[in-house]
């Protein structure tokens, strides 16, 4: 097996894991996310865009649910002991296997966690799922318990986002020197993940975003490159990734004289990121921290320009994105404790003017004061 962490280290998250399920009465869990899957076992795929689960009951027996495919996959990179195989066919209903799986493991009439808000659970196979299981017990929607449990990371966890933050400092680094006029945004991107991968990292849960001129004002990945003018402006963001635990980062770098817009805007990011890592501590909760960037861009009259989020919990991830479901907005109760990895970005784009700026970079929560883990710090980026 290729595993990541220690015996002890599964055997203590199947442990909290199971507790909490005693604490809600569930008999036993479907897990869908396959980030569930990874932080309970190892098991490590891209397997979960298709229809497999991974059963976990209240006495810590598990059984994996896939597709031959993946069986290999599962044994070499996870401790699961059982693993169960439906048949690809034509007009295939995995959901029946699954069924007949539970019955055979006594779980008839028993209270069941799903795991539905998970891009490893589509549509059409939850109403599969529900179809079947409707009279087969109480079924509950148990979304949010490992991926809450996953909040906190641990003294092994913590080392692997420690090296992810390395890996994206030395990602920055490579990509600094092509940030130059006629510099291209190909060449540019090619340095990010090259330098992630090349220091024995693994691809990111989402693609990295590059944009230039008016592509600056974007948040997300798209076709297309284009290289840089005399004056012009860059926004990227990446991650470092090691065993899939992410740290990532935002910057929105000048080339040329930066106008006295981007000046302005840069002043409140730096600001409300400064403001936000006052109350990035325990105490305080993931709304908290949202409301205290929304009241520093919005007294600044931003508010149009801003976002409805300012980030969110990150470790290990897949595919299509490296955001966790703890999201820093309005309301959000979750508390803030010490060893959680938080990515906190102020981004601010301002399309009256075609101007934009972000700035952003992950945190690791303490006892009082957040640790920054990139060495780059919140300086503007101007060539």
């Amino acid at each position: 097996m290729a595993l990541h962490f220690d015996t002890e280290e599964y055997a203590n998250r199947l442990q909290r894991l199971t507790a909490r399920m005693r604490e809600e009465k569930i008999d036993a869990m479907l897990l869908f996310a396959q980030e569930s899957m990874y932080w309970l076992t190892g098991y490590d795929t891209f397997g979960y865009c298709f229809f497999q689960t991974l059963v976990v009951k209240a006495d810590g027996n598990m059984v994996l649910l896939t597709r031959s495919a993946d069986l290999r996959q599962a044994r070499h990179t996870s401790n699961i002991g059982k693993i169960e195989i439906w048949i690809d066919r034509m007009n295939a209903d995995p959901t029946m296997d699954l069924k007949n799986l539970l019955s055979d493991l006594d779980l008839l009439g028993c209270r069941i966690g799903v795991e539905y808000d998970t891009h490893g659970l589509t549509g059409r196979n939850a109403r599969l799922l529900d179809n079947q299981l409707q009279s087969f017990g109480q079924i509950v929607d148990a979304s949010n318990i490992v991926s809450r449990l996953r909040l906190i990371k641990s003294p092994a966890e913590i080392a692997y986002v420690e090296r992810a933050a390395v890996l994206s400092d030395e990602a920055l680094a490579a990509a600094l020197p092509l940030i130059v006029p006629g510099g291209d945004e190909a060449a540019i991107l090619a340095a990010l993940q090259g330098a992630v991968l090349a220091g024995g990292g693994d691809y990111p849960a989402n693609e990295f975003v590059i944009g230039s001129g008016i592509d600056a004002l974007l948040c997300r990945s798209k076709s297309g490159r284009r290289r840089l003018d005399a004056q012009d402006q860059l926004t990227i963001e990446w991650a470092g990734v090691s065993a899939r635990y992410h740290a990532p980062m935002m910057r929105t770098a000048l080339i040329g004289e930066p106008t006295a817009r981007h000046r302005e805007l840069y002043s409140t990011c730096r600001e409300a990121i400064q403001a936000m890592e006052m109350v990035l501590r325990p105490g305080n909760t993931f709304g908290t921290v949202f409301e205290t960037f929304a009241r520093i861009i919005d007294e600044r009259g931003l508010a149009r320009h801003r976002l409805n989020t300012c980030g969110y919990s990150v470790g290990a991830r897949f595919a299509p994105s490296w955001m966790d479901l703890q999201t820093f907005l309005l309301g959000n109760p979750q508390e803030i404790e010490p060893n959680m990895s938080l990515f906190v970005h102020t981004i601010i784009f301002d399309s009256d003017t075609g101007t934009a700026m972000t700035l952003g970079q992950t945190y690791l929560t303490t006892t009082d004061t957040p640790k920054p883990l990139s060495r780059y710090g919140l300086d503007f980026i101007e060539v």
